[in-house]
Formats: C-alpha cells, sequence, structure tokens
C-alpha cells in the first residue's frame, strides 16, 4: 500500500511539475517552419496545373475509341468498369483554382505572382478546362454549387446545359480579363505568356461551341463566330501542351505504364485505317518484331486468355506504341493548332464561318500537314498524303474525312477522342465482341460514393436520366 502511495505521490508531482513547466515553451513549438501557413497562388497555380495532363493522359477513353488495345487484361475494353471516380477533381485542382478566385489579390505581390486580372483570367480559364472535361464524361454534375467547403458537403448537380453555357460565359470574360500586366508566377504551361491564355480561352469556346452543333446549332454558331473574331491557336506554337521531365514525379503517364509489360499496344482499328501512307502511323507504332516486320494492331476488345495468345507477349507480334510516344519527357498535347483546323474545316462546311468548301479543304489540309508537323517534327510526306484518293477533299463526304482525322490526330488524348465520336458518329466502330452484348460508352457512371455521400442530388440526377446511372445514358449534347 505504502508503494502505491508513493508512486502516486511521483505521479501527481510530475504532472505538476510538467504543467508549470508548459509556460516555458514557445507558442509556435508544434508548428512546422517547412508548412507554410498561407498558401500562395504561384504554388495553388502550379499545383493545379500538375492536373491538365490527367485529362488526356488516360487509357479509358482510347479505349472506348479503339484507338488502343489491351494485350492482356481487356476488363477496360470489355467496358466493366462503370463508375468512375471524380474527387481528386474538385478536391485538388479545382479548389486551389476556386481559392484564388474567391480571395482578392494581394496588391504588394502582383508585381511577382502576376497581375490582378490575370491571376483571376488564368484561374477561371483553367477551371473551366477542367469542368469542361467533367461533364462530357459525366453529363450533370455538381458546378453552381460546388467548391464551398464546409458550407456545402453535398451540392446539388447542375444540368450540362447550364454548365457549357455558363463555361462560354466565363471563358469569354476571362479572354477580356486579361491585360498587359505581368503573366501569372508558377506557370510553367505557358510560361507566362497571357496572349497564349487568351488564345487558349477562345479555342476551348469554339471548340465547346461545335460541340453542341447538333442540339442547339444557333448558340453553337453565334458562340464559335465570337470565338473566331477574339482569335484562337494561330501555330503549333500555341498548342497547350504539358511537359514532362526526366523524372519520376513529372515523368510521362505511358513511360511508367510500359516500361515494365507493354499493356497496351496500337489497335487494329487505327493502324488498318491509317496504313502506311500515312506518315503519322511510324510516329504511332512500332513495327513488330517478326520476320518481315509490319504494323499489326492489336485485335480490340478480346477476352483475357484470347489476348495475350494474339498479342504474343513475349515474341511481339503486334505493334507498340511508338517510342517517341511512351519517353519519360514525352511532352502530352492537350489542345492543339490541328484541332482548331479541323474545327473550322466543319464550321465552313456547316456554313458557320464564309468560304463554303474552299474554306473547309484549306483548313483540313492544313489541319492534316500541322497534325504531322505536331507528331513527326516536320511535314515529310504531308503532300503526298492529302491528295490520296482516300483522304482527299471531297465535298460530298467532307465531314465523315473530317472527323475521321480529327480521331487520327487524337490519338493518345483518348477523352477529348471519345467525345468527338460521340457527337458525330465517326469513325463507324464496333463494340467489343467479348462484352455481353454491352454498347460503345456514351457516358460514364456516377462516383459509387455520390450514393452514400450525396443521395439526394445523386438520385435526383439519376431520376433526370431516365432512372439509370450506367455506361449507356448521354450527355446532353449527344444527339442523333
Amino acid at each position: 500500500m505504502k508503494k502505491n502511495r508513493t508512486i502516486k505521490t511521483i505521479i501527481a508531482f510530475a504532472g505538476l511539475y510538467l504543467a508549470a513547466g508548459c509556460t516555458k515553451f514557445e507558442d509556435n513549438i508544434n508548428v512546422s517552419p517547412n508548412k507554410p501557413v498561407v498558401a500562395y497562388n504561384a504554388d495553388l497555380f502550379t499545383y493545379a496545373m500538375r492536373y491538365v495532363s490527367n485529362t488526356a493522359e488516360s487509357p479509358q477513353g482510347a479505349l472506348y475509341t479503339q484507338q488502343l488495345s489491351e494485350t492482356q487484361y481487356t476488363d477496360a475494353s470489355r467496358y466493366v468498369n462503370i463508375a468512375f471516380d471524380w474527387s481528386s477533381w474538385y478536391a485538388d485542382p479545382l479548389m486551389n483554382l476556386q481559392t484564388i478566385i474567391n480571395r482578392p489579390i494581394n496588391p504588394s505581390t502582383e508585381a511577382a505572382e502576376g497581375s490582378a486580372k490575370n491571376q483571376m483570367a488564368v484561374a477561371r480559364i483553367l477551371r473551366a478546362f477542367f469542368y469542361w472535361h467533367m461533364t462530357d464524361r459525366w453529363g450533370a454534375i455538381p458546378y453552381s454549387k460546388a467548391l464551398q467547403g464546409t458550407a456545402n458537403f453535398t451540392p446539388e448537380y447542375t444540368s450540362q446545359k447550364d454548365v457549357y453555357f455558363d463555361l462560354m460565359k466565363e471563358l469569354k470574360e476571362a479572354a477580356a480579363q486579361i491585360d498587359a500586366g505581368t503573366g501569372v508566377k508558377g506557370d510553367f504551361l505557358y510560361n507566362k505568356d497571357m496572349s497564349k491564355w487568351k488564345k487558349l480561352a477562345n479555342s476551348m469556346r469554339a471548340l465547346m461551341a461545335l460541340r453542341i452543333s447538333k442540339v442547339d446549332a444557333t448558340k453553337g454558331k453565334a458562340e464559335f463566330a465570337d470565338a473566331l473574331a477574339g482569335g484562337l491557336l494561330a501555330s503549333n506554337a500555341d498548342n497547350f501542351v504539358y511537359p514532362h521531365q526526366l523524372e519520376t514525379a513529372n515523368q510521362n503517364y505511358w513511360f511508367g505504364v510500359l516500361k515494365t509489360a507493354e499493356l497496351y499496344a496500337p489497335s487494329d482499328v487505327l493502324v488498318n485505317y491509317m496504313t502506311e501512307a500515312d506518315p503519322r502511323l511510324k510516329t504511332y507504332a512500332n513495327k513488330n518484331k517478326l520476320t518481315p516486320a509490319a504494323y499489326v494492331g492489336m485485335p480490340y476488345g478480346l477476352a483475357n486468355s484470347d489476348a495475350v495468345v494474339v498479342s504474343g507477349t513475349g515474341t511481339s507480334k503486334v505493334s507498340t506504341m511508338g517510342a517517341n510516344i511512351r519517353k519519360q519527357n514525352t511532352s502530352t498535347q492537350i489542345i492543339t493548332f490541328a484541332q482548331i483546323l479541323f474545327a473550322k474545316a466543319e464550321a465552313a462546311k456547316l456554313g458557320w464561318i464564309p468560304g463554303d468548301d474552299a474554306e473547309a479543304k484549306a483548313n483540313y489540309e492544313a489541319a492534316i500537314t500541322n497534325s504531322i508537323i505536331q507528331w513527326n517534327g516536320d511535314n515529310t510526306g504531308a503532300a503526298a498524303f492529302i491528295t490520296t484518293p482516300a483522304i482527299a477533299y471531297d465535298p460530298a463526304n467532307s465531314i465523315k474525312q473530317i472527323a475521321y482525322q480529327r480521331w487520327v490526330h487524337l490519338y493518345m488524348n483518348g477523352y477529348e477522342a471519345w467525345a468527338e465520336w460521340r457527337r458525330t458518329g465517326f469513325p463507324t466502330l464496333t463494340p467489343a465482341p467479348n462484352n455481353g452484348g454491352a454498347l460503345i460508352p456514351t457516358r460514364q457512371g456516377y462516383p459509387s460514393k455520390e450514393f452514400t455521400l450525396n443521395s439526394v442530388n445523386y438520385e435526383k440526377a439519376k431520376a433526370d436520366m431516365g432512372g439509370k446511372d450506367d455506361l449507356t445514358g448521354k450527355v446532353w449534347w449527344d444527339v442523333e
């Protein structure tokens, strides 16, 4: 008993000593000197920009549009995956950009971090870019009530039509907001060149305008003409490009995926369409390692066991992805001059801009030429290629030709290619043969977390789609 009393006395004394001693420590003892208290805009911009490549560097869209095939594990090709998560988009780039937009720009840091108007403009353009990517995948999404933090953990969904119209407004206003002040610190995409950010904003709006051509041609035509007047990407030097580096933290996605196993390969659908007449094929794919070597695309959508046999894992029966596409520091093309030229070609054919077939033909040929320059580094073979019978501009078949060549150009930018396939219906694709009869996806399912974390708004969005949240629904602009 005496021993227990002694122990209790020691513990009590120690407690009194520690309580008294606390006053001797500084208040910031538990504050890390390496963790900033304030998130500076330059840091927020850089972090948000790191997500730009994720919109293109994903196999899913490229598999939906059959630009790529899986060589071993073919679930994605057979549309097994239904629900896709969006939490990282909201929590990271969008929240960073919203933080910049919500708070006043500090006048004392403008000289170093960029003019207030330019910072706001870039934040709005990037925010629109991410939302555009998301709404084209899911349709209605949390938008007008999103990014409110603890004020609203369960935001309602905004219809895709309203998202599109608001994004086009945002892009127009952001382009007009850009001033002659300093560019944005932390901008590793355009290196503070605000004239290119302005062209990007207008180009995004032009592409969005064309995307709604079948559901609201009047709105689309007006937006396209206005964006064109504001100035679009004018050369490959204006391309919106993500620059990867020779380091693991900033490497190209495909380098990491393919360095240990050839899990993806150019599809037979793409390779058979291109043929060796297309100068880009040598960049898109390597010849196989059989004798004689040849460009052989991987059949699309096979069962796992059949895919391994056909691809010849270890013997390289099929072509692999081109060497220059899969380097550690290969840059990723996000929005390009060739895309804009294809859009102008289609707009001319639709009568949205003057020039009729002459203008459409000029832009179509320039688009193919600049696509070849973008992918190959020069225009070798371009002049001959655009005159081949299957490629030469045909007024009666031009919309289909433009769509097919756009699909070829958007190689490795699968989600954008998927959006254009849904809008135009080209190229003509056949669903995977081993998928239980499922059709090619026309949207992606909402994140499974929404069912529990935001159930009321999720159920309403689901009801608006006819009660189904799967891969068969259609987004607003996807009409026959």
